[in-house]
């Protein structure tokens, strides 16, 4: 990999880059990014000088703290072309050993001089830019350096971080033949940084330890003495391990870390449990070697001296280096008044207590973080709480930018290309950022891309030093950097293998650059939030397709009828799309179905469930059953539903529907009767034209799916232009408000009878849909009309054959009367070829009724039960066609059952007629 003279792999890539080709896929990210940087601040490959600092101190903490292990690892590589060096944080290389010693005569000065800057801006990729830039170990092979001159070498490097604070110190860096490359090389750097950082941490221990004694040197026994039990010293440690209790002991110290960070004299008191108090004290404090520190002593009320314990002379050996906590006695020239104990709680330097305090912050805002991020199943409240969540506590300002496909529930193909901004948040508003809503399109070289193509959060301490950042808008990068913008975070939200989007976190009031444990706390804040937004995000695609679905399902266009004037409204649940629904269905002889139901259960079951009653609901309408009776059948419909995708055995899963609500109506417009039954469902409203409004006493009867159990039906006469009001139960029922008071607001919305469908619809949910429905609502409005009786002529016939010319010649004359003339011929042939039927086949009474509405209905009823078929006759046959002749010249007819007989009806539009 990376060989000169093959002409292949990276190599190949490399030229390929050079003259501009896209190499995307065939070359690691890392290294990509690191090429595109390069070509951006304009370096060349045969570019061979680099920054030298020769005045660098030889002494630093680092080099000290490195010097046994280099020496080590050159013992190791002892007679090896491998080279060792050590940079620090700015890539300048402090240290180089060599593991054959004639490498020192054969190399230039650039690869045997410490005092060289292999920065990535000044040398381009190489293992020392790259692990900078990149912030944890890397690998370079061959033809991956941008530089001509490495073009036949490897290396591997790691940072070297300071324990306590996180921060990069330095690089150990080990260049080889890349011909001599191994994977056994990654655990002897780690074991050797590890080593390192060991190191430095001893050195810190050892600051601290003179601290302390430079706090035990300045003690004065005689005076704590006297207020010590048998002449000893108070045990200041093992009181408050004793007679605390652990929460107070946690209080204590969290307190006595924050005053030692302040860096000055302070004094605090902190409150504990039952009633008790301490009071800390810090100052400052210099040890024999010059290093400044500060000490956090408590003093506690004499009281509690009288229980104190045996003390303790040191501090424990488990205590972590950084905090120091033990028993002391009070130094000389303290001014403790009588009464008081004193001692030793905390001492160490201000640095480490500020590293501990945002240490705790830290957890405290992951804590905080699994509260309040996703409260909701919205992708975009969510991303949001992320932002709020964040700031200020981390990022002065926090911009998200998702795909405009996971906004809509669906995984993006083209997370890249198709950002936008869903989210700016931050601690004022006058910040110049790109809006929500705009289109965010992103180079290869900014830290969002980068991120995006690794998968891991991208750190810019500086982003005046940021090429790549810089490239992406100059003018707008100048705009935030005149806003005091200087450090940037960007984390991948990343769930389950989806790329959901990219959180970017800012810094500007604080002067300290983001460290990489800001960039860990970024991550795990982002990899919270991307979870809840995955989980929002599949959320909103279930509950769109759900919505479609039940849409689909609901009807788009009611019928034309002049029965009653309705009004309609559906509204879903905001926790998920229901089994609502409503319909209307016109009849024969100018009738009108008016029907709501709703299924128990959400999501897409239960509107498939739905779709399916609803079907069925309008077959049986059509086959003109009387209320009680298609309820009937519905109820033996989702006993088979319930069975079939139930199951009986032990594998079968419960799909969670288990039944319905239903109530089905029947208005006829020449007797203003209304036949209606419900099943479980809430009563319809009656608004009467007087302004009176009542709720309908039905009986309940059981919920659709119990099977066995009857219904009743019950018929009402509605006065013309009353208004008949259907709804589900989502209207009036909400857990923050009782039935009753909803029933209330309901009659009150509907008490002006004026009201126009279309206005009581808007006034009711007004009024009294909930805030935040937890259900489904459907309503549905008619207002009852009434056909004038000079549009229905009626007429009793014997059963006489004779007497059917009669009839014929009366259908004419009602027909003259009401201006269809041109309609007499096809209406005489009705007439004629019903009533014989009824008079050769039916039983008396014989009743035939002509009906002016919107189309022309002729019905001939008799008390037979038994129904005409038609047949298709033989042309031989002398009869057997007048049902044939009925299907030609009507619309539409067929047969409906009445309690006393059937009618047998045609209709006819005008025009045909």
């Amino acid at each position: 990999m990376g060989v000169v003279g093959d002409r292949i792999g990276p190599v190949r890539s490399r030229d390929r880059f050079l003259q501009g080709e896209s190499v995307e896929g065939s070359v690691r990210s890392p290294i990509l990014s690191s090429w595109q940087r390069s070509r951006l601040l304009g370096l060349s490959p045969d570019q061979s000088e680099l920054p030298f600092k020769g005045d660098f101190d030889p002494d630093t903490a680092l080099l000290r703290a490195a010097g046994p292990v280099l020496d080590r690892l050159e013992v190791i590589f002892a007679g090896s072309r491998t080279n060792i060096s050590l940079a620090d944080g700015h890539g300048m290389v402090l240290a180089r050993r060599f593991g054959e010693k004639s490498m020192v005569k054969q190399l230039p000065p650039i690869q045997i001089l410490p005092g060289f800057v292999f920065a990535e801006q000044f040398a381009g990729t190489n293992g020392i830019g790259l692990t900078l830039a990149e912030r944890r170990l890397c690998q370079v092979y061959g033809a991956e350096h941008f530089a001509e001159r490495s073009q036949s070498s490897a290396c591997t490097a790691i940072p070297l971080r300071d324990q306590l604070s996180g921060h990069i110190e330095g690089v150990l860096c080990l260049g080889y033949p890349y011909t001599e490359a191994d994977p056994a090389l990654i655990p002897v750097v780690r074991k050797a940084a590890e080593a390192i950082e060991r190191r430095l941490m001893e050195q810190s221990s050892v600051r601290e330890r003179g601290l302390l004694q430079a706090y035990l040197d300045a003690a004065s026994p005689a005076r704590t003495g006297e207020r010590g039990v048998d002449g000893h010293p108070v045990g200041m440690a093992e009181f408050l391990r004793s007679e605390l209790e652990q929460s107070d002991q946690t209080t204590l110290k969290e307190k006595a870390t924050e005053l030692m960070s302040a860096d000055r004299r302070a004094v605090a008191e902190v409150p504990l449990s039952r009633g008790r108090w301490v009071t800390l004290v810090s100052r400052p404090v210099t040890s024999a070697s010059g290093v400044e520190g500060v000490v956090v002593e408590a003093l506690l009320p004499e009281d509690s001296e009288r229980h104190a314990p045996a003390p303790t002379p040191h501090p424990s050996p488990a205590t972590p280096p950084g905090i120091r906590t033990g028993l002391a006695p009070a130094p000389a020239g303290d001014t403790g008044g009588r009464g008081e104990v004193r001692g030793l709680v905390l001492v160490g330097e201000p640095e480490v207590g500020k590293y501990a305090v945002a240490a705790r912050r830290r957890l405290e805002l992951l804590a905080e973080a699994s509260n309040s991020i996703g409260t909701t199943l919205d992708v975009s409240r969510t991303a949001r709480e992320l932002a709020e969540t964040a700031v200020p506590r981390l990022a002065d300002f926090v911009t998200i930018d998702l795909p405009e496909a996971v906004l809509r529930g669906e995984e993006s193909p083209r997370p890249t290309t198709e950002m936008h901004r869903t989210v700016v948040h931050g601690i004022r508003e006058d910040c110049p950022f790109y809006p929500v809503g705009a289109r965010i399109s992103l180079r290869p070289t900014t830290p969002h891309m980068r991120c995006i193509a690794t998968g891991q959060p991208v750190l810019e301490p500086d982003l005046r030093a940021a090429f790549g950042w810089l490239a992406q808008d100059p003018a707008h990068a100048e705009r935030l950097l005149s806003h005091n913008i200087h450090s940037l975070i960007t984390v991948p939200l990343l769930a389950r293998g989806a790329i959901l989007g990219v959180a970017s976190f800012y810094r500007s009031t604080d002067p300290a650059p983001y460290g990489d444990d800001d960039r860990s706390l970024a991550q795990e804040l982002a990899a919270r939030a991307s979870l809840c937004i995955d989980n929002a995000r599949r959320y909103t695609r279930e509950h769109t397709l759900a919505l479609s679905l039940q849409h689909s399902l609901l009807p788009r266009d009611l019928p034309e009828q002049s029965a009653v004037e309705v009004a309609h409204r559906y509204l879903p649940a905001e926790s998920g799309v229901g089994g609502d629904w409503f319909d209307v269905i016109p009849l024969s002889g100018t009738r009108v179905a008016l029907l709501v139901g709703d299924v128990v259960g959400h999501g897409l079951h239960a509107a498939a469930t739905m779709g399916r009653l609803r079907t069925a609901a309008r077959n049986f309408a059509e086959l003109e059953l009387a209320p009680d009776e298609l309820l009937t059948h519905l109820d033996n419909l989702m006993v088979r539903l319930d069975r079939e995708e139930g199951g009986d055995g032990p594998d079968s899963a419960s799909t969670g529907i288990v039944g319905a609500t239903c109530l089905y109506a029947i208005y006829d417009p020449t007797s203003q009767q209304c036949t209606m039954a419900r099943a479980g469902h809430p009563p319809p409203a009656l608004v009467r034209p007087d302004g009176s409004v009542s709720l309908l006493e039905l009986p309940a009867g059981p919920p659709l799916g119990l099977g066995g159990l009857p219904f009743e039906s019950v018929e009402i006469r509605l006065p013309e232009h009353s208004q008949l009001v259907l709804y589900t139960d989502g209207l009036i029922e909400d857990r923050h408000r009782d039935v009753d008071v909803a029933l209330d607001a309901l009659n009150r919305a509907l008490a002006h009878p004026d009201r126009a469908p279309e206005e009581t619809c808007r006034a009711v949910l007004d009024a009294v849909a909930p805030e935040h429905p937890a259900d489904d609502i459907a309503l549905l409005v008619a207002r009852t009309n009434a056909l004038p009786a000079d549009r229905i002529a009626t007429w009793d016939v014997a059963a006489d054959p004779a007497l059917v010319s009669e009839i014929r010649a009366a259908s004419v004359s009602q027909l003259e009367r009401w201006g269809l003339e041109e309609s007499a011929f096809a209406t005489e042939l009705l007439l004629s070829e019903l009533v014989t039927n009824a008079v050769r086949y039916g039983s008396a009474p014989i009743r035939v009724r002509l009906i002016h509405d919107r189309n022309l209905i002729c019905e001939v009823h008799d008390a037979s039960s038994s129904a005409p078929r038609m047949r298709q006759s033989a042309t031989t046959d002398e009869g057997g066609r007048g049902l044939f002749l009925v299907a030609q010249l009507a619309q539409a007819w067929g047969t409906r059952y009445t309690t006393d007989g059937k009618v047998i009806w045609a209709e006819c539009t005008l025009a045909a007629a």
